[in-house]
C-alpha cells in the first residue's frame, strides 16, 4: 500500500517515469527482508537480453534515416501517389507517415520530421495551421503500428505466447486502416481548405517513385527476412543501421560523416531513456510477482469478468485513461505483464489483444495533458495548446472508431499473420 502510493506522489510531482518506480521499489524493499543490492540485480537481469539489442539499433536507423534525406523523398513519394486527390497535401500528410512508418517506427520522430515540412506547407495552402498540426500529430501514430515498431518489439519482449514477427504482421491491417479512416475524414471535412494542386508529369511521378524506392527497400528487407527466419530481429536491426549508412553517405549523399558523432548521441539518449524504463519496471514486475500481485489482480478480475467481450471493453477504457496521463512505453512496461495473462485464460488471441495495446496506447500520444506528439507539434506550429486540443478531438475521435473496430473484428488483426503461418 505504502510502495504504492509513493509510486503515485511520485509520479505526480513529475519525477521521471523509471526513478518513480525505482524509488517505489526502494520502499518496498526497506519494508521487506531483501537486500538493496537486490534492486540494481534485477534492473540488470531485466536488460540482460540479446533481443532488447534491436531497440537501440532501430532508434539509430531512424536517426540516420532521417538525416538522410529521406524525408523530403518520402514525401514526393506520398505526392505523387495522392497529391492530387481531393485535400491533396493533407491526403499527403497521412501517407507519408504511412510510408514513414517503416523506416523509424516512432510517433515522435514522425512528428517533428514531416512536421517540419507540412504544417508551414499546409497554412500556404489554405488549411488553418492549428488544423495541419493536429493531423500531422494524428497521423504519427501510424509510426508504431506498422512494422517495424519499436513498441512491438518491447511488448515481446515482456510477453509469452507472442512473437516479433507475428506482432509485425498483425500491425500491418490496422496501421492502414487507421490511414484511410482519417483520409476519409479529411475528404469529407477538410476539402473546402485546399487549393487545387498542380499537376505532376508523369516523368516526375516516375522520378519520385525511383527515389522512393531505396528508402522503401529497407522495411521491406527487415520485415521479409524476419518473417523467412533468415536473421533474428536484432540481426535486422543491425541491417537497418547499415543500410542508412549506406543510403545516407554513399547513395544520396546527404549524410556527412561529421554529423555522424552528434547522430549517435541522439540515439543514445532516446534509447537509454527506454531502457532504463525497461530496467526499473523488469525490477517492479519481479518483486511484484514474488509478493503475488499479478495473481492477486487476476483472480480479482475474473471473479468479476468471465465474459472476453467485457475484457475487452474494460481495458479499453482503462489504457484510454493511462493513457492521459503515462507514455504508452511506460504504461505497456508496467501493465502488460498483469494484464496480458489474463487476455490469455480468457481465451483471447494473444497477437490480437497486444495490437489493441498498442494502439490504445499510441493514441495516447495525442491526448492531453501528456500526449508527446501534441507537444512535438505544437513547438513547431506554435498555435496554443488549447487550439490544438480542439483541432486533434474529432482526429482522435476517427482513432477510436477504428480501435473498436479492430477490438471487436479481431480478424483485421489476425489475418495477417495467420496467412503466414503464425
Amino acid at each position: 500500500m505504502i510502495t504504492g502510493l509513493g509510486l503515485f506522489v511520485l509520479l505526480a510531482i513529475g519525477a521521471p517515469v523509471a526513478f518513480a518506480i525505482a524509488l517505489a521499489i526502494a520502499i518496498y524493499i526497506g519494508g521487506a527482508t531483501f537486500s538493496i543490492d537486490l534492486l540494481p540485480q534485477r534492473i540488470f537481469a531485466g536488460l540482460d537480453s540479446f533481443t532488447i539489442l534491436a531497440i537501440p539499433l532501430f532508434v539509430l536507423a531512424g536517426e540516420l534515416m532521417n538525416a538522410s534525406g529521406i524525408t523530403s523523398r518520402v514525401i514526393n513519394l506520398a505526392n505523387a501517389l495522392v497529391g492530387r486527390t481531393k485535400a491533396g497535401l493533407a491526403q499527403v500528410n497521412i501517407w507519408s507517415s504511412v510510408i514513414f512508418a517503416g523506416l523509424s517506427g516512432s510517433a515522435v520522430a514522425d512528428t517533428s520530421a514531416i512536421g517540419r515540412v507540412f504544417i508551414p506547407s499546409m497554412e500556404k495552402e489554405g488549411y488553418p495551421r492549428d488544423f495541419a498540426a493536429a493531423l500531422t500529430a494524428a497521423s504519427s501514430v501510424i509510426g508504431p503500428i506498422i512494422p517495424p515498431s519499436i513498441p512491438v518489439i518491447i511488448y515481446a519482449l515482456i510477453t509469452t505466447n507472442v512473437s516479433v514477427p507475428a506482432l509485425f504482421l498483425a500491425g500491418i491491417i490496422p496501421g492502414l486502416l487507421l490511414a484511410v479512416a482519417l483520409s476519409v475524414y479529411v475528404r469529407l471535412f477538410a476539402g473546402h481548405y485546399a487549393t487545387r494542386r498542380p499537376k505532376i508529369s508523369f516523368a516526375q511521378k516516375l522520378r519520385a517513385l525511383w527515389d522512393g524506392v531505396i528508402p522503401l527497400f529497407m522495411p521491406v528487407f527487415v520485415i521479409g527476412s524476419i518473417l523467412a527466419g533468415i536473421v533474428t530481429p536484432t540481426e535486422a536491426a543491425s541491417f537497418a543501421v547499415f543500410y542508412a549508412l549506406v543510403v545516407g553517405l554513399f547513395v544520396f549523399r546527404e549524410l556527412k560523416p561529421a554529423e555522424l558523432p552528434g547522430i549517435f548521441a541522439n540515439a543514445m539518449r532516446d534509447s537509454s531513456s527506454i531502457l532504463i524504463i525497461m530496467g526499473a519496471v523488469a525490477a517492479a514486475n519481479w518483486f511484484m510477482t514474488f509478493a503475488g500481485i499479478p495473481q492477486a489482480v487476476s483472480s480479482f478480475i475474473l471473479g468479476y469478468v468471465d465474459s472476453p467481450t467485457m475484457f475487452l471493453i474494460l481495458i479499453n477504457l482503462m489504457l484510454l485513461a493511462v493513457g492521459l496521463v503515462l507514455e504508452g512505453i511506460a504504461a505497456m512496461l508496467v501493465l502488460v505483464p498483469i494484464l496480458h495473462p489474463i487476455a490469455i485464460s480468457l481465451g483471447i488471441d494473444p497477437t490480437h489483444f497486444g495490437i489493441i495495446v498498442i494502439f490504445n496506447l499510441m493514441i495516447g500520444l495525442i491526448t492531453p495533458p501528456m500526449g508527446l506528439c501534441l507537444f512535438v507539434a505544437d513547438a513547431i506550429a506554435n498555435v496554443g495548446m488549447a487550439r490544438m486540443i480542439k483541432s486533434i478531438m474529432p482526429l482522435f475521435l476517427v482513432e477510436l472508431m477504428v480501435l473498436i473496430l479492430i477490438t471487436f473484428v479481431p480478424q483485421l488483426v489476425t489475418f495477417m499473420p495467420n496467412l503466414f503461418g503464425f
